[in-house]
């Protein structure tokens, strides 16, 4: 009796070809799973494409409140972007769909799991660190990277095998997308001196398309979490959702970096996510109101890190759970409404409140009247605070000349 693997499915030519593969070649039974994490096309073709690849059955989950609850908000109150510039939107989804690709695979009595990640990039790692650490008994089959085969070959096989596909014209690009990006790399791309031509963008409006008056909308977080839009509350996906439409509008969250990949080799990365872009910069406007100096210095170094550890397909481990825990308390306080003005691709905040600020107009005044800051403490507190500087400079002669 053969085997069962459950194959992370996406519905498209590569996955449906790999249903088929890893029957024909592998000699086992498929198990389909399709992770539903925001922007999944055509689910209804997808199932009848992986049957009539031969699964034996296509699994639809539906990850999308789980996603940001879970993975998204965490990383979002860390503050974590890679790199100074990648919100992480695909690095995000990896570790839940191992979660899921294992949770299935023990409930079909699977021995194996397999994904149509590349040899070269960084999801491979992530996918396979992922599910080595929660069921290290389980086989990892890599269909690309074990059987790397052109588009043509793929749709020849997929005639040959009576497999459902849709002939599309090819994509010069290689995507993904979830609701909380869109990364598009390849073709034209693959030359960081080439200009992203327009067809790369899918979510937002060039400049010169985007309205001729901003926006003003106001974000509500809680404990470092965003609950509510305009005085709404909303679930995760709808307020996620809700402010990538609006953002795209506005030609907001575009990003174009070369990244380091995990793998050695530099790449050249397109990504949209303006739902990212927005919450990200009225979080950290927020902590501004709500974090001590200290707090905001050595978070700054957490977010590096927390960014780094998601990147890099560390998800699942002791280090993540630490880091995790001290952000977590950073966000006690963390509560209240930011105003952001979205216009023209440009994010700026014109308003922000906490229900616990640190902020006191009453200290940072300048009008006479009401100002409860003594300023004539201030002599004193300079010359304690320059003490150190001055005792050496005296002792060792620094600033004068050596004889």
């Amino acid at each position: 009796m053969p085997e069962t693997i459950v194959l992370a499915y996406s519905g498209g030519l590569d996955t449906s070809v790999a249903t088929k593969w890893l029957q024909e070649e592998k000699g086992y039974d498929v198990v389909c799973l399709m992770v539903d994490l925001g922007r999944l096309p055509d689910v209804p073709s997808a199932r009848e494409r992986g049957l009539s690849a031969g699964a034996k059955d296509v699994a639809v989950v539906d990850a999308r409140d789980d996603f940001l609850r879970y993975f998204v908000f965490p990383a979002l109150q860390a503050g974590a972007v890679y790199e100074g510039s990648y919100p992480l939107a695909t690095a995000l989804g990896r570790p839940l769909i191992a979660k899921l690709l294992v949770d299935k695979a023990r409930e079909v009595g699977a021995t194996a799991v397999a994904h149509g990640c590349t040899g070269k990039g960084n999801d491979q790692v992530r996918l396979d660190v992922g599910v080595n650490t929660l069921a290290p008994d389980l086989t990892i089959v890599g269909t690309t990277r074990e059987h790397s085969i052109s588009r043509d070959e793929a749709l020849e096989y997929a005639a040959k095998h009576s497999i459902s596909v849709r002939q599309t014209v090819a994509s010069p690009y290689s995507t993904d997308e979830n609701l909380w990006g869109r990364s598009v790399e390849a073709g034209v791309l693959e030359n960081p001196w080439n200009q992203p031509p327009e067809d790369v963008y899918e979510w937002t409006k060039p400049l010169d398309q985007t309205p001729a008056k901003p926006t003003v909308v106001e974000i509500r977080f809680e404990r470092g979490v965003p609950v509510a839009l305009d005085g709404e509350a909303l679930s995760p996906v709808e307020l996620v959702t809700r402010l990538s439409n609006l953002g795209g509008e506005h030609g907001i969250g575009r990003i174009d970096m070369v990244e380091n990949r995990l793998v050695g080799i530099k790449s050249r990365e397109i990504y949209e996510s303006p739902a990212a872009v927005i919450l990200l910069e009225a979080h950290r406007v927020l902590e501004e109101l709500t974090l001590s100096k200290q707090q905001v210095r050595f978070k700054n170094i957490v977010a590096q890190e927390y960014a780094d550890l998601i990147y890099n397909g560390q998800w699942f481990t002791a280090h993540h759970r630490d880091l995790s825990q001290y952000v977590a308390s950073t966000q006690r306080h963390v509560t209240g409404d930011v105003k952001m003005r979205l216009w023209h691709g440009t994010v700026m905040t014109v308003g922000r409140r906490a229900d616990r600020s640190l902020y006191s107009e009453a200290l940072a005044t300048y009008n006479k009247e009401g100002d409860l800051f003594d300023q004539s403490h201030a002599q004193g507190f300079i010359k304690l605070h320059g003490l150190q500087a001055q005792v050496q400079a005296q002792r060792q002669k620094i600033g004068r000349a050596h004889v």
